[in-house]
Order: structure tokens, then sequence, then C-alpha cells
């Protein structure tokens, strides 16, 4: 009797720790297109075991120091805008994938959001009205729509740096408005500075480090790589008793991809898969394991499927490359 009680209990424990090890967010960043969606865009996301979407409405500022945040222009593509976020919500909640809504801001040229900083306490002012009102009213939309997860702003180190107290003052703002869970999406060289993680649900991070200086890196050259970052993250985590998702992840199939994994200049344009996929595997071997890691949205996943990615891209999209395959593996294994 003692046996079969023991072996019970050993079955029992291997349950729920595959169960522990199952429930991660599998998410993939859902790009924002001119165009409506419908489940025949859905289909890749299950296909690949995908159980999140972030999906990403903008708002644009006219240079680093211009305080004013336009959004819902006319001049938007539809999905950059509230009623095009509201339909991608919908269609993708109709196919059971839940939401991180992440209302980011793109500055003109592509310039740094990292780097938006004010000449002056007025423009200042001017720049926390703007951002209030285009945050608020994305987060009514998260409450409004039943979103799972409200991120509230992607890469504004500066800006946080030099007005904590608003800051602190908005996520309170926002909590008035939305009930659901909330996160902020810092810069891999950023998180560890940002001051208002006790007040959110989750540690945001774009995991764009820096894993290897060659050209294909091997998995074990960025599994070395990985290893200073998994330990700092993880004391991290601990420290503040918060999960850490990757609100951003992913290597471009480039050559040295994992040189400078945020690099997104155009003049690249050596494909290497190899490089991709060795990069990703270890990304997920590191960190996906770990009961401090919630999961993370892999950087980016467009509507269009067949017509996006391929062999002879070398941006970021993981579609239609071997590093699909990879990742719907991983999110297989980790699917709730």
């Amino acid at each position: 009797m003692k046996l079969i009680n023991c072996l019970f209990f050993l079955f029992l424990f291997s349950i729920v720790s595959c169960q522990n090890q199952s429930q991660k967010i599998n998410g993939v960043s859902f790009v924002s297109s001119r165009d409506t969606v419908n489940e025949n865009n859905i289909k890749p996301l299950v296909n690949i075991h995908a159980n999140y979407a972030a999906i990403m409405p903008f708002g644009f500022i006219q240079d680093l120091n211009h305080p004013h945040v336009k959004y819902n222009t006319e001049r938007q593509w539809f999905g950059k805008t509230k009623t095009g976020a509201k339909h991608y919500i919908e269609t993708l909640q109709k196919q059971h994938m839940q939401i991180m809504l992440k209302p980011q801001i793109w500055v003109r040229h592509g310039e740094f959001t990292g780097h938006i900083t004010m000449n002056s306490e007025a423009h200042w002012k001017t720049l926390e009205t703007s951002y209030s009102k285009f945050i608020l009213e994305y987060a009514k939309l998260a409450e409004d729509s039943n979103v799972d997860m409200f991120c509230i702003g992607t890469e504004l180190e500066r800006f946080i740096s030099a007005r904590p107290k608003f800051w602190n003052t908005l996520i309170l703002e926002i909590k008035k408005v939305y009930s659901g869970k909330l996160t902020y999406a810092a810069n891999w060289d950023e998180y560890e500075n940002t001051p208002f993680w006790d007040r959110l649900d989750y540690i945001g991070i774009n995991a764009y480090f820096p894993v290897s200086p060659n050209k294909t890196p091997s998995f074990e050259d960025a599994m070395q790589g990985l290893k200073p970052y998994k330990t700092t993250v993880s004391e991290f985590s601990k420290t503040h008793n918060k999960s850490v998702i990757f609100t951003e992840f992913g290597y471009r199939s480039v050559d040295y991809s994992g040189k400078a994994p945020w690099n997104s200049d155009r003049a690249m344009t050596q494909v290497n898969l190899e490089a991709q996929v060795n990069c990703t595997k270890a990304l997920f071997e590191t960190f996906w394991g770990e009961d401090w890691f919630a999961g993370g949205f892999v950087w980016k996943w467009f509507i269009n499927h067949d017509e996006s990615g391929g062999e002879h891209d070398a941006r970021f999209t993981p579609q239609n490359k071997p590093v699909e395959q990879l990742i719907k593996s991983y999110y297989k294994t980790f699917s709730n």
C-alpha cells in the first residue's frame, strides 16, 4: 500500500510539474496593417500553438523633443488606430486568443523612443497631458474589450527617468479605468532602472540581449552569451517578487544577428537562417523552463502569413522560415 501511495503521489507531482511548466504566454507581436483581419489570418497563430497576441496601435511624435502625441488620424493605417485595434482584438478573441494591448509611440524617421526628452518644463507638461490622453483612451478600450493585459508604454527610458511622479500618477489613473493585468515594455538595458515595477503585475522586458559577436553564432555560443542575463533577470524577478515576460523577443535572419539584436538597419541584407535559429533556440532553452518566467511575444508577426518572411528575408519575422517550426515546437511544449 505504501508503494502504491508513493507511486500515486509521484504521478500527481509529475502532472503538477508539467502543468506548471506549460502555463506560459506563447505570444506574437501582431503587426498593424492597412487591412482588416479574419479567421484565415488567425489560423497560422493557432498552428504554432500561440495563445496570446500583442495588438499595437500607434501614436506619432514629430521628433524627440516634440511634446504632442498624434493618434487616430485619417492618415494612419487601419490597424494602428483605435477602431482597427478593436477589430483585431475582437477577431482574435473569437479564435480564443488572449490579448495584450500595447499602444506604442513612433518618432519620425524611426528615432529611438528611449531618447524622447523635452527642452522645457512647459513641454514636459504638454507631453504628459498628451501621453495620458493617448494611453488612457486605450486603457478604456482594453477594459471595454476584456483584454487580458495592458502595456502602459514601450522603451521610454528618458521620459520615465525625468518624470517619475507623472508615471506613478498615470498608473493610478490607468487602474481607475482598466482592471486587468499591467506591464511596461522596458528595453533590455533599461529595466533595472525602471522605478515602478512594484505597481505593475509583470516585469516586461524587450529581450534584445547581445549574445555573440560571431557571424553565425552556434547554439552553444548563444547559450553562453545569455548566461549572465539569465542570472541578472532571475535575481531581479526575485527581488521584486514579480514574474518576467518578454514583451518582445526575437532575432533577425541575418549575419551577426546575436551581436546587436535590436538592430533593424535595412542595409543588413545577408540572410542567415542558421543564426536566427541558434539564437532563438538558446533563448527558449535559457528562459522558458524557469518558474519565474511567464513567457513572451515574438517580434514580429504579419497578418498575411503566406506573403510574409520566407527564406530570402533578412528581417525579424519568423514566418515561413526554419525558426517558425522551432517556435512551434517550443510553444507546443509550453502551451496551456
